[in-house]
């Protein structure tokens, strides 16, 4: 019998980026390549992706990509891996439909392989047979993956939860996982996200029932904002608008994106006379209108937060305008929306959101739910995904409860590679576990020196110190200078004065005519500068000399 390992790159110690890779003696298969969205450590990046480029550096190794459902977190980085790898991508039909939508804005040098699945079907990959799962979770087509090893059959469950009133009517596969249950299952990964909740997770009919309840009261304009992939939550709005005689509008690139894929490929049903393009909301009784848009993260470019701020080009909001942020929130993103969220009060709209109302529900399983797939499948061995530490570890401790020995719960990092040899297991470190971070449609060369500056700068501003030289002479012949940028307006003249003259008089014992190391001369006003400011004005600027030579 041959070596399996799982080795997680993403998705474990944090939320998003989830991305791992099933190996079993030298050919592996990828599950999941998500993205995570940056915060305010991470100025100018527009994405952050797993580390995969030692996958590069192994041709061959990565038999294929293997995606559990559409949200970003777990098809994000999808295009920026196809851009080193050509491997084939497996999923269902709207996951492939959301990853192709992706791709038309991205230039590859091969045309991808895509490949869909039908849940119940196996297929082979390599050494691996596998077949997808049917699971709820707050998007449409989304699956677990069961993978049959000679060494035994390994479970991912992917984002779940058990719900059983889905809106599509399409529950969680609990007979299917039960099967493998009963066979023996060797390991099983599962989300790890609601951990920390107690009971089960309601059921998404549990929202549109809200938005049937709500939009009668509406008295003016109705604007929902949630994720552009929840098409079961875009689909309920668009139900609860006809009820009461409203058209719809759909806003935001995604969401209209989004939104016609699934239409496209059956799993999204609009009356073509519903509709409205923004064009048209002008001349239109506000009490007529129902706005889908995105933005229920306070994302600064999205439609909710241009209404907010008073600069979207068809939306002036108005009082009585009712604005439901029909989202969870993510960690990392309570700041944003609690600014959004306060500016939309200020322009006195009716704001609605998950602490006062039940206008979301979680896609993820509850601790019920979380136990009930451990004793389906009863797994003999344990790791939790996809969730911050706490919530590995709370995971790993139910696992416990439900009888599996601690000695098989395995806690995992990024990066990290859990091996099954024979009887031998093992941690290894496989690599580094680092990030990506990505601007624009391409991998960027932003490092942590690049981050650090641009912190740096974000934080204590810019002074550009101008000095201009006679080479010859050895002299000062104009400035210095000083330019700055984010630093300070209260600064007074005597103070850049001072500065001044303390660069002059440094400079003067530095510059003769025999100088020719002009860098060290510039490392010592930088450091002069500096330290004047930190001793002034208890400030630090990034400081950057600038030395004309005539």
């Amino acid at each position: 019998m041959g070596q399996l390992s799982f080795i997680p790159l993403g998705g474990l110690g944090e939320i998003g980026k989830n991305m791992a890779l099933l190996d079993y003696d030298g050919s592996a298969v990828m599950i999941d390549a998500g993205l995570m969205f940056p915060d305010e450590m991470h100025p100018g990046v527009d994405y952050i992706i797993p580390d995969f480029n030692f996958i590069a550096e192994r041709p061959g190794w990565l038999k294929a990509i293997l995606l559990t459902h559409g949200h970003e977190d777990h098809i994000g980085a999808i295009p920026y891996i196809l851009q080193k790898l050509n491997v084939p991508v497996y999923g269902t039909k709207l996951t492939l439909g959301f990853v192709k939508a992706k791709l038309e804005e991205f230039k590859l040098p091969e045309s991808p392989t895509f490949i869909e699945v039908d849940p119940k079907k196996t297929f082979e990959v390599g050494p691996f047979h596998i077949e997808f799962i049917r699971v709820t979770h707050s998007i449409v087509d989304g699956c677990g993956i069961a993978l049959t090893t000679p060494a035994g059959v390994v479970i991912h469950t992917g984002d779940f939860k058990i719900d059983p009133t889905p809106v599509d009517g399409i529950p969680t596969d609990l007979n299917r996982f039960a099967d493998y249950g009963s066979k023996g299952v060797l390991m099983l990964m599962s989300d790890s996200t609601n951990v920390e909740r107690e009971g089960y997770t309601l059921s998404e009919k549990v929202v549109g029932e809200e938005f049937e309840r709500i939009f009668p009261k509406a008295k003016r304009r109705i604007i929902v904002a949630c994720f552009a992939s929840n098409i079961h939550r875009v689909q309920q709005v668009i139900e609860a608008a006809k009820k009461v005689g409203r058209k719809v509008c759909i806003m935001g690139r995604s969401m209209v994106r989004n939104t016609q894929v699934a239409r496209d490929l059956g799993f999204m049903h609009i009356p073509a006379n519903l509709l409205v393009q923004p064009d048209n909301l002008k001349g239109m009784d506000p009490k007529e209108i129902v706005i889908v848009t995105t933005g229920s993260q306070g994302e600064p470019m999205s439609s909710v937060s241009r209404m907010a701020m008073g600069d979207h080009k068809q939306i002036s909001l108005q009082p009585d305008d009712m604005v439901l942020l029909s989202a969870r929130t993510i960690p990392g993103n309570e700041r944003a929306i609690s600014n959004i969220i306060n500016l939309l009060y200020r322009r006195g709209a009716e704001v609605l959101y998950e602490a006062v109302s039940e206008i979301h529900v979680s896609g993820h399983a509850c601790r019920e739910e979380q136990k009930i797939m451990i004793a389906l499948t009863k797994p003999k061995y344990f790791i939790p995904v996809h969730g911050e530490y706490r919530h590995l570890v709370l995971h790993a401790r139910l696992a416990e409860e439900m009888g599996i020995s601690p000695q098989n719960t395995i806690i995992l990092e990024n990066g990290e590679k859990f091996v099954i040899d024979g009887e031998e297991v093992r941690i290894e470190k496989e690599f580094s576990g680092g990030t990506i971070l990505v601007d624009g449609k391409h991998i960027s060369d932003v490092g942590e020196v690049v981050l650090r500056d641009r912190l740096h700068l974000s934080q204590d501003g810019v002074v550009v110190a101008l000095v201009t030289v006679d080479v010859a002479k050895g002299k000062i012949v104009g400035g210095p200078d000083l330019v700055t940028r984010g630093f300070s307006e209260s600064l007074s003249d005597e103070l850049m004065n001072d500065a001044k003259e303390m660069i002059r008089k440094t400079l003067e014992e530095e510059i003769h005519d025999k100088v020719t190391d002009w860098a060290t001369v510039k490392e010592t006003m930088r450091k002069s500068l500096q330290k004047f400011f930190s001793q002034k004005s208890n400030r630090r600027p990034m400081v950057m000399p600038v030395i004309m030579e005539i």
